[in-house]
């Protein structure tokens, strides 16, 4: 047990992946029921913790983590207990984006302090990635509820569920394009674009960072 305690705290980036990953996996086992978003809802709770002690890792600002998370964990809750109210979507969906966007900073922070490449800064290249495809989520999340009709799927028109979102934002982030969720509306639309250069630009820069820099450590 020791050992596995030093493991998570020597990899919270690792830590983070895995619960992120575990979420998305979830998801279909709970469905878009009052009940089920409120487990899912507490559940995205400890995946906040470990995004919070992953941001301690990092260069960035503890504070700013904890400032942004304290609200989006009541809103969390809210939003569970109160479904159908869309304020509480909104601005949940809001400081949920705010919050993965400032831990995708400190994890890009984290992997651009030094250069020397650690198992952990691994970890913390696929950690950032759902992070971002997270944050996007939540972006579109909002769209939706500020624009109505803004996503259309198969199905039609309609509310588009968040793991239809977020398989959205994956897709995009990806650049693998193969989703049947397609943004219609011009907000939408210019958010669709933005990640999507994103997620060439994160190839391009930090993976090829990394890349680079373990070559590096190889060789020498």
């Amino acid at each position: 047990m020791r050992a596995w305690v030093q493991a998570v705290k020597g990899h919270p980036s690792g830590v983070l992946l895995v619960a992120q990953l575990v979420a998305v996996l979830a998801y279909p086992f709970f469905g878009d029921t009052p009940g089920g978003r409120t487990a899912i809802g507490i559940f995205g709770v400890l995946v906040l913790l470990v995004a919070v002690y992953a941001v301690r890792a990092t260069p960035a600002l503890t504070w700013v983590a904890v400032v942004i998370g304290v609200p989006v964990v009541a809103l969390t809750v809210a939003e569970g207990l109160a479904p159908d109210n869309e304020a509480v979507l909104l601005w949940s969906a809001l400081l949920h984006a705010a919050f993965y966007g400032y831990t995708g900073y400190g994890l890009i922070r984290y992997l651009f302090d030094d250069t020397w490449v650690t198992r952990d800064e691994i970890f913390a290249v696929g950690a950032n990635f759902t992070v971002v495809s997270w944050m996007f989520a939540y972006l579109y999340l909002a769209l939706q509820v500020l624009y109505p009709g803004s996503f259309v799927a198969f199905q039609g028109e309609g509310t588009r569920t968040f793991l239809e979102l977020l398989y959205l934002s994956f897709a995009n982030l990806t650049s693998v394009g193969l989703s049947d969720v397609i943004a219609v509306l011009p907000h939408a639309r210019a958010v669709v674009i933005i990640e999507q250069v994103a997620g060439v630009m994160y190839v391009a820069l930090i993976i090829a960072r990394v890349v680079g820099l373990t070559i590096t450590r190889w060789r020498n």
